[in-house]
């Protein structure tokens, strides 16, 4: 086995392992997942194909010298016949462009000496048609069309001014797909946004692998801030090695042998992923449908003896947090003690402060929600929406431009200051006037200990306590503010609020429009909050800031963990190389 192939092969269960979330990515599948080291192993193959460290050398090849004599020979016979264009003189390559050592049997070349390049050509509207017609051929604008395999196609044409012969390699020179590759299956006419790329006494598969290494550099010689693209130049410029017609071969089979190991690897990573994340979901379920204390108990210890291998991901992590909170929220936490105030008391303090805060018409909807409510005796709770015990639900209003500053009196939040359920502030910090506050936004006032959420999304149901870096805040009209009164302990409605289970009832009903998500004021007010005595609110929060602290320190351990695979990737690709 050569040296390279053994470093890839006994190795697998790394490349498998060092994988991280795709950003943006939230709890879901595997596809929200990037499988790192499996795209550094395929990187790495290419890598290697092209630096001649994949397959070992044969004296008994023709050497490459040789072949690029037959090669310019060869283009010198298909220009005297005119069929193709003389191509541009490329200049010699000296010894600083070379980028790495080569082995002997292989020479440095412009790619341009090994091909013909045609450059595509934009059809007018009138030159094209939608339906195939005998002596037509497809027609094709880009990366778009290409398909899983081959390009697929959905227009055609009579033009053949700019045509890739079947075989050809296809690469997109404009837009944001710059170095995309596919291989024509047939006659097709192309566009000014891809080139065809035509071999030369070269095997047409090795000349795709080189296309294929040379994506991030193609990507990075793309010029133009609207639609990037790359010139003639910068393709048949480019410097690549070549190796003997029949390593050439050898190359290609060894390639496809491992590429095919990598889509193996790939699909058994993501099916076990998969299988994984169902597992727990199942698990954790157990929990929330426990019948009582004691069944809950023998759930969790079942749960606890397989912990690590169980919570081994990000996603998990994040599974197990979402249980906590839906256990919060169905009163799993914690038991209720002889010793707690009874909730009636706090009910009429609720009342009182409504009697003095709340207008007249949400004063009667709060004493008629009041005497629905249903004391569950043996609980010490009840079941109440949030405008009961909450300052009038209100939104944020939305300044004009010049009334937004980077520096003044008052911190303006808008949902990105929301992040991983916190407040941010540091992140695209923005300020109104105190007058501005005080007068044009006056109902959208924050202080210290609000909760807020976003009723605007997706995602809905970010939710955030407000802090006392200042002693009064301001909000966009995408944020809700929820102002608990009467004793209700504020962290314990910010938790409520967070679990998903809290708006499973009103997301069915949310509006949107022009892919957005938008929760009512409405909405907000009539959710529905479980309210524990008092005193069981604040062991509640205890409870769920030990088991979330848990939980974090046990996602940095992985994140560490998994920090240490992808960096032990990279090095094996620079060991490879190197």
């Amino acid at each position: 086995m050569h040296g390279a192939e053994k470093l890839i092969t006994e190795h697998i269960r790394l490349w498998t392992l060092a994988i991280q979330k795709k950003n943006g990515a939230g709890r879901g599948s595997s596809k929200k997942i990037d499988l790192y080291g499996i795209k550094k192993l395929r990187e790495l193959i290419l890598e290697l194909a092209v630096r001649g460290k994949l397959v070992p050398q044969d004296p008994g090849d023709e050497p490459a010298s040789v072949l690029l004599e037959r090669i310019a020979a060869e283009k010198a016979r298909l220009v005297k016949e005119k069929k193709i264009k003389k191509p541009k003189k490329l200049s010699e390559i000296n010894e600083e462009e070379k980028p790495f050592e080569l082995p002997n049997s292989w020479e440095w070349s412009r790619l341009g000496l090994l091909i013909n390049l045609i450059s595509g050509q934009h059809l007018k509207p009138d030159e094209y048609m939608e339906n195939q017609a005998d002596g037509s051929i497809p027609y094709i604008t880009g990366p778009a069309e290409f398909g899983d395999i081959f390009p697929s196609y959905s227009k055609y044409t009579y033009q053949y001014r700019a045509v890739a012969k079947k075989g050809d390699i296809l690469i997109t020179c404009k837009g944001a797909g710059i170095g995309k590759l596919n291989i024509a299956n047939e006659k097709i006419a192309i566009s000014r946004q891809l080139m065809a790329i035509q071999s030369i006494n070269v095997s047409s598969q090795f000349l795709k692998l080189i296309a294929s290494s040379l994506y991030d550099y193609f990507q990075n010689k793309g010029v133009g801030i609207a639609i990037p693209g790359i010139s003639r130049e910068d393709i048949t410029g480019t410097i690549v090695g070549v190796p003997p017609i029949a390593e050439q071969h050898r190359i290609v089979t060894k390639v496809d042998e491992l590429m095919a190991l990598c889509d193996q690897l790939e699909q058994q990573t993501e099916a076990s992923i998969a299988a994984h994340s169902l597992l727990v979901e199942n698990l954790l379920k157990t929990l929330t449908h426990s019948a009582d204390a004691a069944e809950l108990t023998a759930n969790w210890n079942r749960i606890a003896e397989h912990f690590t291998t169980l919570f081994s991901t990000e996603e998990s992590i994040d599974q197990l947090k979402q249980t906590i909170l839906q256990l919060a929220v169905m009163g799993k936490l914690s038991q209720p003690i002889a010793t707690d105030s009874p909730v009636t008391g706090l009910l009429n303090n609720i009342l009182d402060i409504q009697n003095r805060k709340a207008s007249k018409k949400e004063l009667l909807i709060i004493q008629n929600e009041l005497r629905k409510s249903f004391i569950n005796e043996h609980d010490n709770s009840v079941l109440l929406k949030a405008r009961v015990f909450c300052e009038f639900i209100t939104k944020g209003t939305t300044p004009s431009k010049p009334e937004l500053m980077e520096h003044s009196d008052i911190p303006f939040l808008k949902v990105y200051n929301i992040i991983d359920n916190q407040l941010d502030f540091n992140y695209r910090p923005i300020f109104i006037s105190k007058e501005t506050h005080n007068t044009k936004l006056k109902r959208s006032k924050l202080f210290p200990g609000d909760v807020i959420m976003n009723i605007v999304g997706p995602p809905l149901g970010k939710v955030a306590i407000i802090g006392n870096k200042y002693p009064e805040w301001n909000m966009n009209q995408a944020l809700a503010v929820f102002r608990p009164l009467g004793g209700v302990f504020n962290k314990y409605l910010y938790y409520i609020l967070t679990a998903k289970n809290t708006l499973g009832s009103v997301l069915k009903e949310v509006k949107g429009t022009a892919g957005q998500d938008n929760l009512s004021l409405e909405q907000c007010r009539d959710l529905l909050i479980p309210l524990p005595s008092v005193e069981e609110q604040h062991r509640i929060v205890a409870k769920v800031d030990e088991l979330m602290a848990f939980c974090d320190k046990t996602k940095t351990r992985l994140q560490q963990a998994q920090q240490t695979r992808l960096h032990l990737a990279d090095a094996m690709v620079e060991e490879a190389l190197n």
